[in-house]
């Protein structure tokens, strides 16, 4: 069997890094939408990815970000890959890898059949696909509120051109079920891995990994 890749998402201190590489995570992921309560500021983020340890793979979330934002992001913090998670188009997808030239993961929000028809028009431009749950309506934020989708919607997309990650409301107790339904690869953890909003809990990033079956290290 293989290897389950996991991401933590919204992680803020020193202790959540060391945290995340030791029970097996493959990526670390630092979230500047202001509004969220894993927010991190470009200071802190450049801090935190310098002490990561080698090997994992540095994201930065991003919101329907402009050129300036990320100009300033991608020159403070060493990072590994840019997660777009707003209402960038295809054609927004496909300037922020050529500007920049890191690999752009790509987050659709899916509550529908429709919404997975809409992955293929990403998959020709993104790295990656992160699908997610759909936000509520009059959610603050466009994702890690902690909601599921049916699952059952990714379990009949028989063919991928891009490789893709699964989030939506996982946690330790359902990501094992999450994985065996959709076939997923990799999956992405933020709320369901901490013990109040965007604070981050070791035991719990523990468990995830090990019910994912993330490779220890």
């Amino acid at each position: 069997m293989m290897d389950i890749r996991v991401k933590i998402c919204g992680l803020k201190t020193p202790q959540d890094i060391v945290a995340a590489a030791d029970a097996g995570a493959a990526y670390i992921g630092f979230n500047f939408f202001a509004k969220s309560s894993r927010s991190v500021t470009v200071e802190e983020a450049t801090m935190l990815a310098v002490e990561a340890p080698v090997g994992l793979c540095k994201v930065a979330l991003v919101v329907n970000p402009d050129d300036a934002m990320l100009d300033e992001i991608t020159s403070a913090v060493p990072l590994d890959m840019i997660q777009l998670h707003g209402q960038e188009t295809p054609e927004r997808v496909a300037e922020v890898k050529a500007r920049y030239g890191l690999p752009v993961m790509k987050v659709l929000g899916v509550s529908t059949a429709e919404d997975i028809q809409r992955i293929e028009a990403y998959e020709a431009v993104a790295d990656q696909i992160l699908v997610d749950a759909k936000a509520p309506k009059g959610a603050v934020l466009p994702g890690g509120n902690g909601v599921t989708f049916d699952w059952g919607l990714l379990a009949r997309k028989k063919y991928w051109r891009t490789p893709w990650m699964l989030a939506g409301g996982l946690t330790p107790e359902n990501v094992a079920e999450a994985i065996r339904v959709t076939g997923a690869r990799q999956v992405d953890v933020a709320s369901g891995a901490e013990s109040a909003p965007g604070v981050k809990d070791p035991a719990r990033i523990r468990a995830f990994c090990e019910a994912a079956g993330a490779p220890r290290r």
